[in-house]
């Protein structure tokens, strides 16, 4: 399997191999490293911006420290066996054992006390040690870090079980679909690189729907995935106050707010608890599975929930704001102008607003989530991620025109607001 650098094959690279073997950018690295301790210095946990601005930093030091071969074996074996790893331990419940045994434990007794095969625990939590998610105590002796004790939290721990199942063969195919397409944008919501990979005609959810617990496991990472990040509920993000609750009809019976497309209603419970006295009606809106999914006492009694299928024309009219919160990312430009033209036909006009909450890739410096989700979308619904010129046209096309782009530092989806044109 190995090769020693005067094996080394260059398929005509000018490039030499040693390039590969030597630390990317050590030049770099004194005043990397200064950058880091003056930003670190009087970091605040709640100071979300300051933060991504040291992790930027943080990861541009061990880019310049890695060689490109260590990289390379980091990218193709350390980080997708780690998060199958991980994927396995949530699975089998080693987190949470580990969160209650609250002290390093051996290997041999985690297996037994779940009946799993301690030479495969030692393999998996070996290598999830090694990349510094579980801490190695002795021989065979791990205990809980605060990454490990957070993955027993099913919007944390969800994520790897579904997405490693329901989202990763698409992402490995992604080559070899486009190669075979000569490397042509995928467009096509029904035939893309997730059907290939999948061998279905299945979209996305309705293949995770079909392989449960696939499509609870999601939900579950969608509540995660919105976690920890600036809301545009909050008072320094959106004014609320001044630019939907002001002037809007104050009759109970008025439909409010309709968040299309609500999931399990994270997002319309968070708004009713951050603004109480918003007037009338909040509807949350989604497909009739999604909708049965949502627990008791897991949303406010205020909050009506609608089946409903965004594909089709919107029952509720001329609410003060209708809102979708990445949904249109999941499809190809021309579906989504389908999708728009059910929100514009239900809007009253110049009275309500269509609140897009989003990724706006900026034109340069685009953050990790960002750039990384919209490779996502590629590989799962043959969509993307969209710049401010893509949300213009999409919208423009629609027959909205673009009020403001309200936005909140690195790696934040904006919120759109939007009105008829």
């Amino acid at each position: 399997m190995g090769s020693t650098e005067k094996q080394v094959e260059t398929n005509g690279t000018p490039v030499d191999v040693s390039i590969a073997l030597k630390a990317s950018d050590l030049k770099s690295v004194p005043s990397l490293a200064a950058e880091i301790q003056s930003l670190g210095s009087s970091l605040r946990d709640s100071d979300y911006n300051g933060r991504q601005a040291l992790l930027r930093k943080a990861r541009a030091l061990v880019n310049a420290l890695e060689t490109p071969r260590e990289t390379m074996i980091k990218h193709t074996w350390a980080e997708p066996t780690n998060a199958s790893a991980i994927a396995v331990g949530v699975e089998a419940g080693l987190f949470d054992l580990m969160a209650k045994e609250g002290a390093p434990t051996k290997v041999d007794d985690i297996a037994a006390a779940l009946k799993a095969d301690p030479a495969l625990l030692c393999r998996l939590m070996r290598h999830i040690s090694a990349m510094g998610y579980i801490k190695e105590i002795g021989p065979d002796e791990y205990e809980s870090t605060t990454f490990s004790k957070a993955l027993t939290i099913p919007i944390i721990g969800d994520g790897y079980p579904c997405v490693l199942g329901g989202c990763f063969a698409a992402i490995a195919h992604l080559p070899a679909y486009l190669k075979r397409t000569d490397f042509v944008m995928p467009n096509s919501a029904t035939d893309g690189p997730y059907q290939s990979a999948y061998n279905t005609k299945l979209n996305f959810f309705q293949y995770l729907q079909a392989n449960p617990p696939w499509g609870e496991q999601f939900n579950h990472h969608m509540g995660g995935y919105r976690q920890g990040r600036p809301s545009w509920m909050d008072a320094d993000f959106y004014p609320v106050q001044e630019r939907l609750i002001a002037g809007a009809d104050p009759s109970p019976e008025s439909p409010f707010l309709v968040d299309i497309g609500a999931n399990v209603g994270h997002d319309i419970n968070e708004f009713l608890s951050k603004h109480p006295s918003a007037p009338g009606r909040l509807i949350m809106q989604d497909l009739p599975s999604i909708i049965g999914q949502i627990k008791p006492g897991s949303i406010d009694d205020r909050i009506e929930r609608m089946e409903y299928d965004f594909h089709t024309e919107q029952p509720v009219k001329g609410a003060r704001a209708y809102y979708m919160h990445s949904c249109l990312h999941d499809w190809p430009d021309d579906v989504c102008q389908t999708i728009l033209a059910q929100v514009t036909k239900a809007m009253k006009p110049g009275y309500s607003k269509f609140l897009i909450n989003e990724n706006v890739i900026p034109s340069t410096e685009a953050n990790w989530q960002t750039s990384g989700l919209d490779l996502m979308m590629m590989s799962l619904f043959s969509s993307k991620e969209r710049t401010l010129k893509d949300w213009t046209r999409l919208l423009e096309g629609g027959g909205l025109r673009i009020v403001n782009v309200w936005e909140h530092g690195e790696g934040v989806e904006a919120l759109i607001e939007c009105e008829l044109a």
